[in-house]
């Protein structure tokens, strides 16, 4: 669920910094891990 929460974040914040978008999906990908 922390996963869907993040990726919806992401999308949130691709309007405004892509850098961040980066960051949540990384952080998506070491809670996956």
């Amino acid at each position: 669920m922390s996963v869907k929460g993040r990726l919806f974040t992401s999308e949130s914040v691709t309007e405004g910094h892509p850098d961040k978008i980066c960051d949540a999906i990384s952080d998506s990908v070491l809670d996956a891990l």
